[in-house]
C-alpha cells in the first residue's frame, strides 16, 4: 500500500535518523590520565664525611711589646725607621744622659769613701787584736773595732748597690728593643721630655709566627661538642688543620694549628675565640687584616648528605620532597647545617633509607604520585664528594 505521508516528510525523517546515528558514532571515550612524572631520587645513607667549616678570621701578632722609657729626660735621638724589622738589643731611642752620668759619678764617690772607711776600720781592728792577749787593751775596745769593720763593710755594699742602680739608669738612657720583630710608629720623637715608665715610645710586633683568630657561634660549638671526635680534633694541638685564604684568593702556603681556645665566652656575642698559629716568613699576613679561615679535618662518623639542589629554601625554611613507599610525595622540613662536597649535611628531618627527590622537584607537589628513579651520582653525593 502506498504510504500516506507526503514525500517531503519522509525525507525529513530520514535526515533526522542519519544525524542521530552519526552523533552516537562520533562520540569518543575520555583520554587516559597522564602517567606519574618521573623524578630522580637519592636514598638516604649515613656515611663518614669531612665537615669543613668556614669563618672570617682576624690576624694578630703572636707577641706585642710596648717600648717604654725607664728614666726621665729629653729624647735626643731616634735610631730606628718606623715599620722596619729590628733585633733584640738594637738601640731605638737615646735620652739625654747628663743627669744619669752625674748620678753615676756621685755613687762612685760614695763607694770610694765607704771603701776607705772599711780599710781604716780593718787596719784598726788588726792592730788591736794582738794587744788583747797581753791585756794591753780592753776587750770592749777590740769589740768596738770589730763592729766598726762590720759597719764599714755594710756601707761598702750599700754604696755598691747605689753605683749599680746609677749605672743601670745610665744604660737605660739608651732604649733598646727587648725582642726582635717589626717596630711600629714612633709615638714620641726627638725633643720630647719623658718622665719614665708611664711614657710609651713605640711597640714591637712579632710577625713570624703569627696568629689568626676566629669566633664560632655557640650553636656551632654545641654541634662540635656533640661529636666527640670532632671536638678532640679542635682542641689545642689537635688534628684539625686551619687554612687561610688571602685577599687575592690565594691560599697561605702552610696550614696552621689551633693553639688556644679562650675559656671565657664573650657576653656581647656569645662566642669564644679560637686562635691558630701560622708560619709567616714572607710577612703575607699582617696584624689587623681579615682573612677567610677554613677548618679542615673534622669528620662525622654517620652524616646524612643530600645534593644541594634537593634542598628548597624559602622564607627562612629548608625543606625537601620525600617519596614514600606508595611512591607519593610528601614535603619535609629539614635542618641543613653545613656543606660537604656538593651537598648539604642534614642535621635533622631525615633518616636512613628515605628517598629524597633531587631532580624534578618542579614537577611534583605534596600528595602526588611519582615514578622515582635512582640518581646517577647518588653514591658520590652520599659520601660527601670531594672539594
Amino acid at each position: 500500500m502506498p504510504s500516506s505521508s507526503p514525500p517531503w516528510r519522509r525525507a525529513t525523517l530520514a535526515t533526522v535518523c542519519v544525524g542521530v546515528v552519526g552523533a552516537v558514532a562520533c562520540k569518543k571515550p575520555p583520554p587516559p590520565p597522564p602517567p606519574p612524572p618521573e623524578v630522580s631520587v637519592v636514598t638516604v645513607t649515613p656515611a663518614p664525611v669531612e665537615d669543613d667549616v668556614v669563618f672570617t678570621g682576624q690576624v694578630q701578632a703572636s707577641r706585642t711589646v710596648q717600648v717604654r722609657a725607664q728614666v726621665s729626660g729629653v729624647i735626643v735621638a731616634r735610631t730606628f725607621v718606623e715599620g722596619t724589622a729590628v733585633h733584640a738589643g738594637d738601640a731605638l731611642y737615646r735620652i739625654d744622659p747628663t743627669t744619669s752620668q752625674a748620678d753615676v759619678r756621685s755613687a762612685r764617690a760614695r763607694l770610694a769613701e765607704a771603701r776607705a772607711r772599711l780599710q781604716n776600720a780593718t787596719t784598726t781592728a788588726e792592730r788591736l787584736r794582738p794587744l788583747l792577749e797581753g791585756n794591753a787593751v780592753a776587750r770592749q775596745e777590740v769589740d768596738n773595732a770589730e763592729s766598726q769593720v762590720a759597719q764599714a763593710r755594710a756601707a761598702v755594699e750599700e754604696a755598691q748597690g747605689i753605683v749599680d742602680a746609677a749605672q743601670k739608669g745610665l744604660a737605660e738612657t739608651v732604649v733598646r728593643a727587648e725582642i726582635g720583630g717589626r717596630v711600629g710608629r714612633a709615638l714620641l720623637d726627638v725633643g720630647t721630655r719623658v718622665s719614665g715608665v708611664g711614657d710609651v715610645l713605640t711597640s714591637i710586633d712579632v710577625l713570624d709566627p703569627i696568629y689568626v683568630s676566629f669566633r664560632p657561634s655557640a650553636e656551632e660549638q654545641l654541634r662540635w661538642r656533640r661529636h666527640p671526635a670532632m671536638w678532640r680534633a679542635l682542641e689545642p694541638n689537635g688534628s684539625a688543620r686551619v687554612e687561610v685564604t688571602l685577599a687575592d684568593g690565594t691560599a697561605l702556603p702552610a696550614a696552621g694549628r689551633i693553639g688556644f681556645i679562650d675559656p671565657v665566652v664573650d657576653p656581647a656575642t656569645g662566642t669564644q675565640e679560637f686562635r691558630a698559629q701560622f708560619a709567616n716568613p714572607a710577612r703575607l699576613l699582617l696584624p689587623g687584616q681579615f682573612a677567610r679561615v677554613r677548618v679542615r679535618g673534622l669528620t662525622r662518623d654517620s652524616a646524612i648528605v643530600v645534593p644541594q639542589r634537593a634542598v628548597l629554601q624559602q622564607l627562612g625554611r629548608q625543606s625537601v620532597y620525600v617519596v614514600g613507599a606508595d611512591d607519593k610525595v610528601a614535603a619535609r622540613d629539614v635542618k641543613a647545617a653545613s656543606w660537604a662536597g656538593q651537598g648539604w649535611i642534614i642535621e635533622d628531618g631525615l633518616k636512613a633509607g628515605e628517598r629524597v627527590v633531587v631532580d624534578g622537584v618542579q614537577k611534583v607537589q605534596p600528595g602526588a604520585a611519582v615514578r622515582p628513579t635512582p640518581l646517577a651520582d647518588s653514591a658520590r653525593v652520599a659520601t660527601g664528594g670531594s672539594r
